[in-house]
Formats: C-alpha cells, sequence, structure tokens
C-alpha cells in the first residue's frame, strides 16, 4: 500500500482549537487579497464515503463572505450530462477571477468504478484529460487546491452503521459507501493510484485525516491558507509555452491560395445548392439517430461571407437540432475565466450541432494582434485550441473547421457596398476599416494559426470566397463529406 495515507501525528484538543481559530481568521482576511488580486480558486474535496467533506466543507467556509464562494455538489453524471464531454461539467462550475468554486467531490469516484469494472481505456484517457484540465486552468492563473480526505475501514464501518441505523440518516448511505468499505484494500490501492497519477507540482494531492471533525478542518485550512500565500507571491509568474505533441497537415499561406478560378454560375449553384441541402437533410437524421455531435467553426475576414454561408447550412438542418453561436467580444463575467470556458459552455450534445461564428481562434488573432492578451498567454493558446479539439473528438464529435477567405480588393467593394447601402450600412462599422488598415499583421497570424492547429483530427478548410456562391457549395461538400466519413459512408 502507498504511503500517501501515512498522516502525520494529531495534535491535543486545546492546540487545534487554538490553531484552527488562527487559521479561519487569516483566511477571512485573505478574501479580500483573492478579490484584489482577481485570483480564481479552485478547492476540490475528494474522499471516501462517510469521510465527512460536507462537513469538512462546512468548517472552510465558515467566516468566508458568501459573495466570494460558491460550493457545488458534484454527483455522479447524470443522463443529461453524459450527453456532453466529459470535462464540460467541469469547466462549466470554474470560478471567475477573485472568487473561489469548492467542488464537493470530483472525478475520482466515477474514475475507481470504472477501474473496477475493468474500464482501463476509459480510466487512461479520463486521466489524460484531467491532467490537461489542471494544468490549463493553472497556467492561467488559477489556484487549484486538492484535498482527500483519508479515513481507516473500521471508521468507515462504524459511520456506516451509524447512518443506516436512523431512519432520518440511512439515506445518505449509497451501494458505492457500501462497496467501499467491503472492497477497501483495493479501492484504497485505486484512490493511491489515481492520487499519484494527478499528482503534479502545480497542483499537488494534500491528503487529510478525517478521523476527527476539528483535525481535519485545521489540515484543510493549513493547506489553504499555505497555497494561498504562495499564490499571492506568484501572482506574475508566466508559463513555458509546450511544444505541439499532434500531428499536423501541411498548410500553404493564404497569400498563396488562388481565388478566382473559383466561380460558379448560378444556373450550377442553384442545382447543387439544392442536391447538397437535401443530402446533409437526410444526414442529419441519422446524426441524430446515432447521437453524433458536430461542431462547425468558422473564421475569416470581415465580408467574407460567413453568415451568407452559415445560413446555407443551417437552412438544410432540423432547426431543433442545431444552433448557430455568434461569438462577440467576451463579457465581463467571460473574460473573468479562462478563454476556452465560453466555448465549453456552448457546446451541443451528442446529436446535435452547433455552429460558431467566430470561435476560440479569437485568442491568437484579435486578442493578439490588439494586445487583449500577453504574448505567453496567444503562445500557449495554440496547444490549448489542439486539447480542446482534441477532446471534442476523442469524445466523438465531427469536428469542421472554415477560414473563408477573400483578397483586399474584394473586402473593400464589399465595404463600400455595405456602406452605402442603406438596408446593409448596419454590417459596416469603425472597427472593420480599422482591422482593415492591419491587414498584414492578420495574414501573418492567420498563416501561424492555421500552420500550427491544423491537425490531421481537426484540420483547417480554406473556403475561396470571392465568388461567395462558390464557397458555399465547397463547404456544403465539406460538411457532408466529413458527415459520411464518420458515418462509414465509404467515402474516399
Amino acid at each position: 500500500m502507498s504511503d500517501i495515507f501515512d498522516l502525520s501525528k494529531k495534535p491535543d484538543k486545546s492546540e487545534i482549537k487554538d490553531r484552527l481559530k488562527t487559521r479561519r481568521d487569516e483566511l477571512f482576511a485573505k478574501q479580500m487579497i483573492i478579490k484584489d488580486k482577481k485570483l480564481p480558486v479552485l478547492i476540490i474535496v475528494e474522499g471516501w464515503g462517510t469521510a465527512g467533506k460536507g462537513t469538512l466543507i462546512s468548517n472552510i467556509i465558515k467566516n468566508i463572505d458568501p459573495r466570494f464562494f460558491k460550493v457545488f455538489n458534484i454527483n455522479v453524471r447524470t443522463p443529461e450530462q453524459k450527453r456532453y464531454p466529459f470535462l464540460k461539467r467541469y469547466f462549466d462550475l470554474i470560478p471567475e477571477q477573485g472568487k473561489i468554486s469548492i467542488w464537493d467531490g470530483a472525478w475520482m469516484s466515477e474514475l475507481t468504478v470504472y477501474k473496477a469494472e475493468g474500464r482501463d481505456e476509459v480510466c487512461a484517457q479520463r486521466l489524460k484529460s484531467i491532467k490537461c484540465f489542471e494544468r490549463q486552468l493553472v497556467e492561467d492563473g488559477y489556484l487549484v487546491i486538492k484535498l482527500f480526505l483519508h479515513i481507516s475501514k473500521k471508521e468507515q464501518k462504524k459511520r456506516i452503521k451509524d447512518l443506516l441505523s436512523d431512519k432520518n440518516t440511512r439515506w445518505r448511505i449509497s451501494d458505492n459507501d457500501l462497496n467501499q468499505n467491503k472492497h477497501y484494500d483495493t479501492r484504497l490501492e485505486d484512490f493511491a493510484e489515481f492520487i499519484k497519477e494527478t499528482n503534479s507540482t502545480y497542483a499537488p494531492w494534500h491528503v487529510i485525516d478525517g478521523s476527527s471533525e476539528n483535525w481535519a478542518a485545521l489540515q484543510a485550512l493549513d493547506v489553504i491558507n499555505e497555497a494561498l500565500d504562495t499564490a499571492f507571491q506568484n501572482s506574475s509568474l508566466s508559463f513555458p509555452v509546450l511544444q505541439n505533441t499532434f500531428q499536423l497537415n501541411k498548410t500553404s499561406n493564404l497569400k498563396d491560395i488562388s481565388l478566382d478560378d473559383k466561380v460558379l454560375s448560378d444556373d450550377e449553384y442553384n442545382s447543387k445548392l439544392e442536391e447538397l441541402q437535401k443530402k446533409l437533410s437526410e444526414l442529419h437524421y441519422e446524426l441524430y439517430r446515432k447521437k453524433i455531435p458536430v461542431v462547425i467553426a468558422y473564421e475569416g475576414w470581415d465580408a467574407a461571407g460567413k453568415g451568407g454561408n452559415i445560413k446555407r447550412i443551417a437552412a438544410a438542418l432540423d432547426p431543433r437540432g442545431y444552433e448557430v453561436h455568434p461569438i462577440a467580444s467576451p463579457e465581463p463575467h467571460e473574460k473573468a475565466r479562462h478563454f476556452l470556458w465560453r466555448f465549453w459552455t456552448r457546446l451541443p450534445k451528442d446529436g446535435h450541432i452547433a455552429i460558431f461564428d467566430r470561435t476560440w481562434y479569437g485568442r491568437v488573432m484579435v486578442e493578439r494582434i490588439e494586445g487583449f492578451c500577453s504574448e505567453n498567454e496567444w503562445k500557449r493558446a495554440y496547444n490549448e485550441i489542439n486539447e480542446f479539439e482534441k477532446e471534442l473528438v476523442d469524445w466523438g464529435a465531427v469536428v469542421i473547421k472554415f477560414w473563408v477567405q477573400i483578397d483586399k480588393d474584394t473586402q473593400l467593394a464589399r465595404f463600400t457596398e455595405r456602406q452605402n447601402t442603406p438596408e446593409k450600412n448596419w454590417k459596416i462599422t469603425d472597427e472593420d476599416w480599422r482591422n482593415r488598415e492591419k491587414w498584414d499583421q492578420y495574414e501573418s497570424a492567420v498563416d501561424e494559426m492555421i500552420k500550427k492547429t491544423s491537425t490531421a483530427f481537426a484540420p483547417w478548410y480554406v473556403l475561396e470566397s470571392n465568388d461567395k456562391k462558390y464557397a458555399r457549395i465547397k463547404a456544403l461538400e465539406i460538411v457532408i463529406e466529413n458527415i459520411e466519413r464518420k458515418l462509414n459512408k465509404n467515402v474516399v
């Protein structure tokens, strides 16, 4: 058995009482520093069934202003939650800057069940996702504190017996609690292995002796206060940019892509549009039946025709099974979280389609060029985005990414038309003209973006859109081809 559960000697009751008051006062004082420094804090409390996780959390928050924290009970995933990627419900619950989220449980119970059932491949994939999730948060400035509340087999058995003996508390004992105690030694090894696999210098585990309420509270508050002190001192740290580990496709620079020869006649366009939309409509029902999700991401130049392109795809879909997300500048509550949060929260459930009109790639384009994030942040984002998209593909999603390409002269002609046409005037803004002045900077950033994120599992597709009709047909063909490949329809 691992020695990680060999716990320190417990002080006497009077010492625990005195130190506990001091630590609570310290945490009370630190809540304003957390707010002022805009430090997001995530505290994860895991442990044995009946170990007292709820009581421990109550003791942690006892003196904290309730406006600064939220407590979430992470139960076994519901059928609805199982229709989304594994990490989604965790990303949903991450705190804003300057606030604390405390999770009663997380993923440990689910993974130990997988382990007991012999589902090693699923367990290994989940572990990889968890480590990625924690690293991304810490690199973004989050403080992640992980506590495991430990009790002995004898103590757990006693608590189960006491709770079962009272009809008012009997409901608190689950089959999983009983199974844990019956197979205590095996579960202990599973917990030890999980802690070892997910222990890191940036998000270490702390094993807490749960044999008594006040002693457990003191240990937890010791850990939390010391972690906060370290975080306050290291608030300006930047993390190294990780090397890409994903297979990348060979790509071309935008300026080398031919546009003028990509043209369709009206007759050819209308004929193909009707045919392809009918085919996509049929595929949509099959996607729903087989519970396959689709994520379609659009980026491109202003006035390139993204909206019209999206409209032709959406027209072929059942409105009950898709959603279009127009992505603008992040709202304050979105800026206060990891940049991927607002996309995790907009993902489709299985069998549904999400279309993003602008995407997570804003991090490495507009946010990079306009200085809305640091150099370290946008350079890290390439790998974070690849990891995000890999999570989606591993979940079973079809991920399709379009860059809608036009030349500079075509953009000017469309800007001018919008400005001179009253019913289109709303489409043109001063920001569009300012962005146009930075065309070369954006072109260079897009070339780098495509080069570093066109992966084997989520490649970029360039839609030549000097002729919008051509781009719309090409997009429909690509969407259909990718869906049919996923449905194993022998697409070459």
